[in-house]
């Protein structure tokens, strides 16, 4: 199967905007339209878009002359993205199945999605149709657990407390971590000029029991731990998550995630 099905209420779409965006998700926008060579006058598709924050970043770049396209299949998050970019295009759909003609765009992107596609290699075989000859596919996802200064303790204190099925759960958002692994898919899906860049962000958080709760609460795990267990998460990660505090509580968590560049075949008939 390639259809996607999670769905998440208005009231998660709305919290997604309102404080991951600004405190993650608009870093690696910048930096993924730089990375992808968004320019103006260009025709953009934003895959698995969320409430926008990609499609707006290149929007700006592309100006009146060029078009931006946000792709999700998450009714809540678009109707998010409508409301806060009422003159972006945006369009339910799948990313194994995605509504867009063939060769399309000029770049295509997307950002902290992949690892949450039933079928990968299906995904990134239509975003490279959906690419005209010559254009430019990049993505952008977290590197692996193992990779993480702040994640990877926190994960392990939280399995120490909760067992093996916090580990799977935790570390679903590292699953597409391993470089060699993209630039294959990249490669078999026809893509060439493959290129990975490894860079440093940071998750920002007002308390690091905001991180917590975040954390946890976006994944079944909430329902499978008791509350005592949910304390002492609560109480570990206070000391994992020390080193990565500010004097005033807020927390700055370093992130790492992998960007990688691709381009369609100039000389590939459409």
């Amino acid at each position: 199967m390639t259809a996607e099905t999670f769905q998440i209420p208005i009231e998660a779409a709305e919290q997604y905007e309102a404080n991951f965006v600004p405190a993650f998700f608009s870093q690696w926008a910048a930096r993924l339209c730089v990375a992808a060579g968004v320019a103006p006058g260009q025709r953009v598709l934003d895959v698995a878009c969320g409430t926008g924050i990609v499609a707006r970043t290149a929007s700006e770049i592309v100006g009146a002359e060029g078009a931006v396209v946000g792709v999700d299949l998450n009714e809540a998050m678009l109707t998010v993205a409508r409301r806060v970019a009422p003159d972006l295009e945006w369009r339910a759909g799948d990313a194994g199945a995605l509504p867009v003609d063939d060769a399309a765009f000029d770049v295509v992107l997307c950002q902290m999605g992949m690892m949450f596609f039933p079928d990968r290699q299906q995904a990134v075989r239509e975003m490279a149709r959906a690419a005209r000859p010559g254009a430019t596919v990049a993505v952008v996802v977290p590197s692996a657990l193992a990779a993480q200064p702040a994640y990877k303790p926190f994960v392990e204190m939280a399995a120490s407390h909760a067992g093996p099925d916090a580990v799977k759960l935790l570390s679903t958002y590292f699953a597409c971590g391993d470089a060699d692994e993209l630039v294959a898919a990249m490669r078999s899906a026809g893509l060439t000029d493959t290129t990975v860049a490894t860079e440093m962000g940071v998750m920002r958080a007002p308390t690091i029991d905001d991180l917590v709760t975040a954390e946890v609460e976006s994944t079944p795990l909430v329902d499978l731990i008791t509350p005592a267990i949910y304390d002492r998460i609560r109480a570990g990660a206070r000391d994992v998550l020390q080193p990565f505090t500010n004097p005033d509580g807020t927390l700055a968590a370093p992130f790492e995630s992998l960007i990688v560049t691709a381009r369609r075949n100039r000389n590939e008939r459409v």
